[in-house]
């Protein structure tokens, strides 16, 4: 079964997209991860990866699909596809590769999206992740793991989520029309607890596969 994960910032895809993954014994393919190991393996779309990055510019289709298609030709079995596609240009990519048996569109709401990232508080000592929310510290500020300090990163404040939030209206949200016309989009409520999310993407992919 080949499944790809949609949503916005904060929509938990990639939460569900792991438990998917573990759930139907599927290795879970996400798009930072393909990107991380090519730079730190210095493979020759990583350097040219890396070569856009250092500039602070969005790495173009061409090369993302490349590395795309290395890492999914090697999957026969099948594979939940987390990241990729962001645009139409890397979904029509992404149809020459491979058929896609379903899309899980995870929605929530601006506000909540913002609600969920701006939340986030980073321990930078040792990375852990808490949430002034969901995971509070025993002591406010302060990391549970290591007793670091815990911080804000620049990108999860509010007026850089809803700066990325607009990409992601603008560029990847006509890809859930576009998969709707494929009909193999399942949408889903995100703004559930996270066992009712995943309960619930179980339950329709067994509703389709009968």
């Amino acid at each position: 079964m080949k499944i790809v994960m949609l949503g916005p910032q904060g929509s938990g895809k990639g939460t569900q997209a792991a438990k998917i993954a573990e759930k139907l014994n599927l290795p879970h393919i996400s798009t930072g991860d393909i990107f991380r190991e090519n730079i730190k393996n210095q493979t020759e779309l990583g350097k040219l990866a890396q070569e856009y990055t250092n500039l602070g510019k969005l790495v173009p289709d061409e090369v993302t699909n490349k590395m795309i298609a290395d890492r999914l030709s090697k999957e026969k079995k099948g594979f939940i596809l987390d990241g990729y596609p962001r645009n139409s240009k890397q979904a029509k990519a992404l149809e020459e590769m491979t058929h896609i048996d379903y899309v899980i569109n995870i929605e929530i709401s601006d506000n909540e999206s913002v609600r969920r990232i701006s939340g986030r508080r980073t321990c930078e000592s040792c990375g852990e992740v808490f949430h002034t929310i969901f995971k509070k510290p025993k002591n406010e500020g302060v990391c549970d793991k290591c007793k670091g300090k815990l911080l804000q990163r620049d990108d999860d404040n509010e007026e850089v989520v809803r700066k990325r939030l607009e990409i992601y209206h603008e560029m990847t949200k006509p890809l859930v029309d576009f998969y709707r016309n494929e009909d193999v989009l399942i949408e889903i409520n995100g703004e559930q607890p996270i066992m009712k999310v995943f309960k619930d993407i179980v339950m329709n992919l067994e509703r389709e596969k009968e």
